[in-house]
Formats: C-alpha cells, structure tokens, sequence
C-alpha cells in the first residue's frame, strides 16, 4: 500500500531514544479527517498514555475544519489509538519500565486509513542530546567539503 506522510513529531528523536516503532489505528471524526487531509495537524507536544487497557494520545492540535460549523470537535480532545489486546499488554509491560514513555512519531495515510506511529522511547539527558546535536553538525560539514 501506499503511504503518504502528513505530519511528524519534530521533537521526537531530539528528546527521545525511540527503542522501539508500532503502527496503530487512531479513532477520529468526519471533520477531523477532513482537517487532516488538509495537513493542518501538529503533534509536537503529544504523548500517548495507557488508561484502563486502552490507548490514548494527548496533546495532538487537530485544527477545526472551516466548513465543520457544529461538526467541529475540540482540537485537544484525547484520542483513543487502535491497537490488539495483546500489543496494549506489551506497551504495558514495557512502559512499566523506568523511564519509558510512549511518544507518537508521526501521522500518515495508509491507503485510505490515517495510522500514527508510537514509539517507545526513554527521555534523553542533556548531555546526550548535546552529542547528537555535534553528530549531526560533523556529518553536515562533510557533506558540504564533499560536493
């Protein structure tokens, strides 16, 4: 199938050491898709908790759809992700551990289905987002001697 990138979290990788990815379904209404499909989505603040055995991201600002009037729902509401009985139990078991979180990644189209990708990440030290932001730095200035 194809797939068709509509947002990324940008602070994703930056504060988190993403251990480990998971595609999910997410639950969402007429309005909202058609505010997706416009791109005005942004997840940069999100995260996702687990509440009486069922997913739920917060903080993802899906924007009100222009034409919705009524329709609309809130931009903040929580959002109920899709996932097996069995893949809830992993996170659960998982996230259990000492400093994981689940943080959604990014939101695409799969065919016609909207998915997010969580992923499971532990909270970077600063010294640590230092060392990437001079990784980054060193390979960009090889790139740039090499052309």
């Amino acid at each position: 199938m194809n797939t068709k990138l509509i947002s990324k979290n940008p602070t994703a990788y930056h504060n988190y050491t993403i251990t480990d990815k998971i595609e999910t379904g997410i639950v969402l209404y007429g309005t909202e898709i058609k505010s997706i499909r416009a791109g005005k989505v942004n997840l940069k603040d999100s995260y996702a908790i687990i509440k009486n055995g069922e997913i739920y991201v917060y903080g993802m600002h899906i924007s009100p759809y222009e034409h919705g009037n009524i329709f609309n729902k809130d931009p903040l509401r929580n959002k109920k992700l899709l996932l097996n009985k069995s893949e809830i139990n992993k996170l659960i078991g998982l996230t259990k551990q000492k400093g994981y979180s689940l943080i959604p990644i990014s939101l695409y189209f799969k065919g016609s289905l909207v998915k997010l990708e969580l992923g499971l990440g532990k909270g970077k030290k600063l010294y640590d987002k230092r060392e990437d932001i001079a990784k980054k730095d060193a390979e960009r200035r090889i790139r740039q001697n090499r052309f």
